[in-house]
C-alpha cells in the first residue's frame, strides 16, 4: 500500500512538471526583447471621451476635464496619447482644410472656443507624455445622412462626384480609389505636423469601408490598360496613401513617428481592409510603429494571443519598426462570443491584460503596449459596475508604476 501512495505521488509530481514546463514553453516561443524601460504605455482617447469631456462643457471645465484626464494618465506611468483630432473629416484643431468636429462643439463648423489639440499638446508635454494626432483618413459619417455635413467640410464639394460615396448600411467615406482624396489626406497631416508639436501621426483600421466603392474607378482603370487585379490595385491604393503620408510627415520634422493600428485578423487586413501590412512592414519608408489590435485572449480558438503577437512580431523586416500591440480592456467581464470555446475567458479571469503585457515584452521588435481606451479605466460610469475591469486596471498598474 505504502508503495502504491509513493507510486501515486510520484506520478502527481512529475505530471505536474510536465504541465508546468508545457506553460513555460509555450511563452518561450515569444523571443526576448531587448529593452523593456523605454516601452511606450499608450492610452487611446477617442472621440467618444471628447463627446464626454469637452462638448457642451465651458472653456474652464472642458480644460480642467483635459488637465484630469493627462493627470491620471501620468500618475499610472502611461507615456503617450493617441488623441482622436479627426474622426470624421473635422477637426478638433484650427484648421484650414476641416471644419470643427460636432464632438467637440454644438455642429459641425461651429469655431471652436479654443484650440483643444494645441492645449493637449502643451499639457502632455508638461507631463512627459507623448501626443500622437490619431486620424480616420476616409470615414466621413458613420451614416448615410448627408445633412449634418457643413459647408466647409471638403467632402461637402465631393458629394454626388467619384470621390465621396455614400454605401447604404455602412455610412460616408472617401474614395480610397481618389488621387483628389489622397492629395486631401496628405495635405491634412502636412497642416497638422507643420502647425502643432505632435509627437506622431496615427492611422487605425478604417480604410476600404466595403467591396464597392471603386468598382467604377476599377473599371476605368482596366480599360486604360490596368492590369492588377481587384484586390491588388486595392492594396496598392492604401500602400500609396501610406508612403505618401509617411515622406510628407519626414518631409517636415524627421522626428514625427508614423503609426497604423490595423485589425489583429491579419487575414481581415487583406480581404476587407485592404491594407498590404506584409508590405508596410517588410520595406522602409511606410510606418514607424506597427499596433495591431490584438483584441483576443489567450483561449481565444479563432486567434488566441500568443499566436498573434508572433504572427505580427514576426512580420517585421525592417529593423527600426516597432510592434506595440493595442490590447482590449473594454472586454473585461465581457462573454467574447468570437472566441468561440473561449468565449467566457474575460469572466472567468481578471489579469489577462497584465500577462498580455509582459508576455508582449519578449517581443523582439518590441515597443510598448496601448491600452483601448481611456474611459474603460478611469470612468466610474464604465467600472463601477465591472470588478472584473477594476481589477484588470489594479493588476495593470502593478507592472507599470
Amino acid at each position: 500500500m505504502k508503495k502504491l501512495i509513493i507510486v501515486v505521488i510520484i506520478f502527481v509530481v512529475i505530471t505536474f512538471f510536465i504541465m508546468d514546463n508545457k506553460k513555460i514553453n509555450t511563452e518561450k516561443e515569444v523571443p526576448v526583447a531587448l529593452n523593456v524601460a523605454s516601452e511606450k504605455r499608450a492610452v487611446f482617447i477617442s472621440y467618444i471621451e471628447l463627446q464626454e469631456y469637452i462638448k457642451g462643457k465651458s472653456k474652464e471645465e472642458s480644460q480642467k476635464n483635459i488637465i484630469k484626464m493627462l493627470d491620471n494618465l501620468q500618475n499610472n506611468n502611461f507615456n503617450m496619447v493617441l488623441l482622436h483630432v479627426r474622426p470624421f473629416s473635422d477637426a478638433i484643431y484650427y484648421s484650414q482644410i476641416f471644419p470643427s468636429s460636432n464632438y467637440v462643439v454644438a455642429s459641425e463648423g461651429v469655431p471652436l472656443e479654443y484650440d483643444i489639440l494645441e492645449y493637449f499638446i502643451d499639457a502632455a508635454h508638461q507631463r512627459n507624455i507623448e501626443l500622437h494626432a490619431w486620424i480616420n483618413p476616409y470615414r466621413i459619417r458613420s451614416n448615410t445622412d448627408t445633412s449634418s455635413i457643413a459647408t466647409s467640410n471638403p467632402a461637402y464639394k465631393y458629394l454626388n462626384t467619384e470621390h465621396v460615396k455614400i454605401i447604404e448600411g455602412v455610412g460616408i467615406y472617401y474614395n480610397p480609389s481618389s488621387s483628389v482624396v489622397r492629395d486631401l489626406i496628405v495635405e491634412g497631416v502636412k497642416e497638422i505636423v507643420s502647425n502643432y508639436d505632435v509627437d506622431g501621426i496615427h492611422f487605425d483600421d478604417y480604410f476600404y469601408p466595403d467591396d464597392t466603392i471603386d468598382l467604377e474607378n476599377y473599371q476605368e482603370y482596366i480599360n486604360n490598360g490596368g492590369t492588377l487585379t481587384l484586390s491588388d490595385y486595392r492594396l496598392n491604393n492604401t500602400s500609396m496613401l501610406i508612403k505618401d503620408v509617411y515622406q510628407s510627415i519626414k518631409n517636415i520634422k524627421k522626428e514625427v513617428q508614423f503609426g497604423i493600428s490595423p485589425e489583429g485578423n491579419i487575414n481581415n487586413n487583406y480581404d476587407s481592409n485592404y491594407i498590404d501590412t506584409k508590405k508596410l512592414l517588410s520595406v522602409e519608408g511606410y510606418v514607424d510603429y506597427i499596433m495591431p489590435q490584438i483584441y483576443f485572449g489567450f483561449l481565444n480558438e479563432v486567434m488566441p494571443f500568443i499566436d498573434t503577437a508572433n504572427m505580427w512580431n514576426s512580420l517585421i523586416k525592417v529593423n527600426n519598426i516597432k510592434i506595440i500591440p493595442a490590447l482590449g480592456i473594454y472586454k473585461s467581464g465581457t462573454i467574447d462570443n468570437f472566441a468561440k470555446s473561449g468565449s467566457s475567458e474575460w469572466i472567468d479571469n481578471n489579469d489577462i491584460i497584465t500577462k498580455q503585457v509582459l508576455i508582449s515584452r519578449r517581443l523582439n521588435h518590441y515597443g510598448g503596449f496601448s491600452i483601448f481606451r481611456y474611459s474603460y479605466m478611469f470612468n466610474d460610469d464604465y467600472t463601477k459596475n465591472n470588478p472584473n475591469l477594476q481589477n484588470e486596471f489594479k493588476t495593470l498598474q502593478e507592472i507599470i508604476k
